[in-house]
């Protein structure tokens, strides 16, 4: 609500685009957020193939729940600002298209976690999804310099928004980084007490005693 009522008070409104142009500022924010908590998931995924270190394994799950869902919400926000600017919820851009492989990606991430039995070889396979994965950030972000793209540039790195929205894009990126950070910091909380309870719950293995044999 907070960041909402920024967006609309602080920041003009653009003369163009109306209304519509203030989901740029949580889109955007969303979209960094995401990439910050997939690059959690890339150290974590190198760290643990070096360690075996469960803590950072768990670091890297929590980072991929969180991008997941800030992925989920720069879409979200992205079709709301296309179906209002070029007429339509989706098209097949080459950063909507990137951004869309990106979720499916780390989708796959947590849904391979889920099925695989834990253990260190789930924990080894996810890191090198979680690595790998990571390879479409890059294109995700310099998609609309390598294609001709529908999507607008880099509008901040170009210097192309007046003092007033730059300022209320840089309070609302702060606290969506914020936001992630403290969602990542619950969800690793989670994750240690669904390891400790499956350690808890399995059961312990009978070591049947050594039988003396029978006297002849």
């Amino acid at each position: 609500m907070l960041l909402a009522g920024v967006a609309i008070v602080l920041a003009p409104t653009d003369w163009l685009q109306g209304l519509s142009q203030k989901i740029f500022y949580l889109h955007v924010s969303s979209a960094i957020a995401a990439f910050a908590c997939f690059a959690v998931v890339l150290v974590g995924g190198i760290v643990y193939l070096r360690t075996d270190n469960m803590e950072v394994d768990r670091w890297a799950r929590a980072g991929a729940l969180v991008g997941v869902v800030f992925t989920r919400v720069t879409l979200v926000m992205g079709t709301l600002w296309g179906k209002n600017v070029w007429g339509a919820f989706w098209t097949w851009d080459a950063r909507l298209t990137s951004t869309l492989v990106l979720w499916i990606i780390y989708a796959g991430y947590l849904v391979a976690r889920s099925l695989a039995e834990p253990g260190r070889q789930a924990a080894r396979v996810a890191a090198l999804i979680g690595i790998f994965g990571f390879v479409d950030v890059p294109i995700v972000y310099f998609s609309v310099d390598w294609w001709a793209t529908q999507h607008p540039g880099h509008l901040i790195l170009n210097d192309a928004l007046p003092p007033q929205m730059l300022v209320t894009f840089l309070f609302t990126m702060l606290c969506t980084l914020v936001l992630a950070a403290v969602m990542i910091v619950i969800r690793y909380r989670i994750e240690t007490l669904l390891d400790r309870r499956q350690v808890v719950a399995a059961p312990a293995q009978v070591v049947p005693a050594h039988q003396p044999e029978p006297a002849r």
